[in-house]
């Protein structure tokens, strides 16, 4: 990540949920939706409001969560015994219902040889049922347009998607700008509420190349891309190399370092997968 976000909450708030149904949104996509007692008071922002998501282990035999709260959560958190501990992900919003306490998650289902998911957040998404317990530490958004902003560029694969569709749904509808979106398959693909100005490309990894390593195929069609201006504003977030390496790129082509977020949610090498 670029830079400790400007929109994180001064005092992150912990809110305990439990699961209220499940269904493959599509062919990559596990959906959670979750409820709470007082999830309605969730303070969401729109954009690509995220979360560190609390869940039990498939090795545990119960959830324990204790009270989390604030900045200085982490030194708790260690402080939980290992075999007690529960997994810590980072996840987006996928939708947000106040008025019937609802959050939806989406988690990217890959699967191994076998047919079986792979990753711990992704295991306990394919296997949740209702009435399971999770908790969510608020963390904000990241997504942070400069004043000033003549044109906005965002490249994600699928991990991104959550975010890139609440981006697009919450963008003034004055904006002009550019979308890639990098999917596995062609049942990923989903409308996007962008504004007119702003053109979505798609890419579908299956009909260029299944084996390569997601976010390869929008680094390169982002590498095509020259800014206008250094006055635009990009967001490119994903596998680690697409991050990195497309932010180098918007870099030499103009863009200041202050107008570029990036973020590696995750590693192809380990799979170790965090923001979604």
């Amino acid at each position: 990540m670029a830079k400790t976000p400007r929109l994180l909450p001064e005092n992150p708030r912990l809110f305990r949920a439990r699961v209220l149904r499940t269904r493959r949104l599509t062919p990559s996509i596990q959906r959670v939706t979750v409820t709470g007692d007082d999830l309605h008071e969730f303070p969401f922002l729109g954009f690509d409001h995220w979360f560190r998501l609390f869940v039990q282990r498939p090795d545990q035999d119960a959830f324990r969560m204790p009270d989390l709260d604030g900045k200085k959560w982490w030194p708790t958190f260690l402080a939980i015994p290992e075999d007690v501990r529960p997994h810590c992900a980072n996840y987006t919003v996928a939708a947000f219902r106040p008025e019937v306490a609802e959050l939806d998650v989406d988690f990217v289902v890959h699967t191994g040889r076998d047919g079986e998911p792979e990753g711990r957040a992704a295991i306990w998404a394919c296997a949740a049922r209702p009435g399971d317990a999770l908790a969510m530490l608020d963390q904000g958004c990241i997504f942070d347009v400069p004043d000033g902003t003549s044109e906005v560029v965002i490249a994600a694969e699928e991990t991104g998607l959550p975010g890139v569709v609440g981006i697009a749904a919450s963008l003034p509808r004055d904006t002009v700008g550019r979308i890639i979106q990098e999917v596995p398959t062609a049942g990923d693909v989903r409308e996007l509420d962008a504004p007119a100005g702003v053109t979505v490309t798609w890419i579908i990894r299956d009909e260029v190349d299944p084996r390569a390593v997601p976010g390869c195929a929008a680094l390169a069609e982002l590498q095509r891309y020259v800014p206008s201006d250094d006055r635009g504003y990009a967001f490119v977030v994903g596998e680690s190399t697409l991050a990195t390496e497309g932010r180098r790129h918007l870099h030499r082509a103009g863009l200041p370092k202050s107008r570029i977020t990036f973020s590696g949610f995750w590693r192809h090498e380990t799979r170790e997968h965090a923001h979604v």
